[in-house]
């Protein structure tokens, strides 16, 4: 039987709880599907060694609810997935939220009907819904690549990707275990198992600048400090460059070379993602800025690795790519882990691996590395992935994976030509599909959408969507911008280039969460300008 409702939520994370809420809030019948047996989003899925915040746990908050945020309490700077999951939890618990979700089930096919201006939805559990509003609260990092290598299917042991860790976990007790990819989950994974394994083979392609992370615990002075700061941080977060409560505090040009090597050994040592959010932001700009602070950064490494062959295979060289133009890891004695006698890095930049056989791992040479278990930290379909997963069919028969096959286009990163009455938070050309704390920008995406919802049922209108003008005009200043930068010469997963096929784009909006906001603003004040209601 078809249930007939207002909006159907996609996600149970940090987005798709705050939207169900708001939107039951309004008076609206709302439902959400989540594939997951509980709510957490990324914290229910991402469950592997090491997997915890590297934004502060004071900011990456809901903000909405001074009660809320108050009666919540962290034990450290940066907590482990299990607290987070806790937290989550708590959320939906306060908020009584799970009554309007159903568990355990993936939305497989959407389909728009421009006849009633409504949208039908069906699960992989045989569930469909007719509704008026499908909201993809899907995540950023949600679509994990699971089928990378050939020949996976043949290995004897077990081989798994971190998004998919079992909740048990795994006995890895004197196990030959392969790590594939140094990427911040990657990096996270080796610095927790290695004192755990037997021999641990760590395969690096692309080496990394790494940032050390100082985790204090939080006692009750701690908490009173936080909490002490919950109108300034609800006031400042949304208007930072990147959403976190520090921001671009110094510019270049107007220091000595001896006043801005202090800057960065005082930020350095705050132990955070400072240097990479709040130190210069001509290194995002400037070719000469980004080597000088690229070099620092990898002075900083190889006074800790120390043996050449590591420094190789592990620091970046000059050349490679400036410092902040990926995905920036903090880690926690990371780099020292190779200096253990069982663990070995296996470089694979000029000898790739080939596939994966009954043993373990081949590399092109035909050399093979035995191992029981192999953990894939190979990353995600990063932005589109999680949608383009869905045969999500809109005005005319559009395709959204055609569509973003061929160009990866949004307004605003929130809703896309074509597919009216569908809304998303966490997908391209917003912050939030990489260069945000996200909790800051997901609850600005999802109450911004459920104002243009409200709007739109005030005026006695049943359907928006992006004009193609408007988009065009979105897309040409989002490029405009993100041009600009040295993310869009770089090939990581900002700019999809880790995806076979996928079309090249700077994935994230750059121009900072404060300016992104302000132009949703603008959009809205002028009666939503760039998108047509009916």
């Amino acid at each position: 039987m078809t249930q007939k409702i207002d909006a159907l939520i996609i996600g149970a994370g940090v987005a798709g709880l705050y939207q169900l809420y708001q939107l039951r809030q309004e008076g609206m019948s709302v439902h959400g599907v989540e594939a997951g047996t509980n709510v957490g989003g990324t914290w229910y899925w991402n469950r592997y060694p090491g997997a915890k915040f590297d934004s502060e746990s004071y900011i990456y908050q809901y903000l909405f609810d001074e009660d809320l945020y108050k009666d919540w309490t962290w034990s450290e700077r940066f907590p482990a997935q299990p607290e987070i999951e806790r937290w989550m939890n708590y959320i939906a618990d306060r908020l009584d939220l799970r009554k309007d979700y159903t568990f355990g089930a993936r939305v497989t096919k959407a389909e728009f009907d421009a006849a009633t201006g409504r949208w039908r939805v069906e699960t992989d559990t045989g569930e469909s819904w007719d509704t008026q509003f499908l909201i993809g609260c899907t995540g950023m990092l949600s679509a994990p690549l699971e089928n990378r290598f050939p020949g996976q299917e043949s290995f004897n042991g077990t081989i798994l990707h971190t998004a998919r860790y079992p909740k048990g976990g795994l006995d890895l007790a004197g196990k030959r275990v392969g790590v594939i990819g140094i990427g911040a989950t990657g990096i996270q994974v080796i610095q927790t198992i290695a004192n755990e394994v037997g021999d641990l083979k760590v395969f690096v392609r692309t080496p990394q600048y790494v940032l050390p992370m100082k985790n204090p615990k939080y006692g009750p002075d701690e908490e009173h400090w936080y909490k002490g700061r919950f109108g300034e941080l609800k006031q400042n977060l949304p208007h930072s460059f990147t959403g976190f409560e520090y921001d671009f505090q110094h510019k270049w040009a107007d220091l000595s070379p001896e006043e801005r090597r202090a800057v960065l050994e005082e930020i350095h040592a705050d132990g955070s993602l400072r240097l990479w959010l709040a130190s210069f932001a001509e290194i995002f700009f400037d070719e000469a800025v980004s080597a000088e602070v690229s070099d620092f950064v990898r002075e900083k490494m190889t006074a800790r690795l120390k043996d050449p062959k590591l420094i190789d295979i592990l620091v970046p060289k000059p050349g490679d790519y400036g410092f902040g133009t990926h995905r920036v890891p903090l880690e926690m004695n990371y780099l020292e882990v190779y200096l253990r006698d069982n663990v070995e890095a296996v470089s694979v930049r000029d000898n790739p691996i080939a596939e994966i056989v009954p043993e373990g791992v081949k590399l092109a040479d035909g050399t093979v590395y035995p191992l029981d278990v192999i953990i894939m930290a190979v990353g995600f379909d990063a932005g589109s992935g999680a949608l383009s997963r869905i045969d999500i069919t809109g005005r005319d028969g559009m395709k959204l994976a055609e569509e973003w096959g061929r160009e990866i286009r949004t307004t605003l990163g929130m809703q896309k030509h074509g597919f009216p009455n569908l809304f998303m938070t966490g997908a391209p050309l917003a912050p939030s599909a990489a260069l945000c704390n996200m909790t800051t920008c997901l609850q600005q995406q999802t109450e911004w959408i459920t104002d243009c919802i409200r709007s739109l049922r005030g005026s006695n209108k049943t359907v928006i969507e992006p004009t193609a003008e408007g988009e065009e005009a979105w897309v040409r200043h989002h490029d405009e911008v993100a041009n600009a930068t040295l993310i869009a010469r770089t090939n990581s997963w900002y700019t999809g280039s880790n995806v076979p096929g996928k079309p090249r784009r700077v994935l994230s909006y750059t121009g900072g969460v404060g300016t992104y906001r302000q132009k949703c603003r603008e959009a809205a004040e002028a009666g939503y300008q760039g998108f047509a209601m009916s």
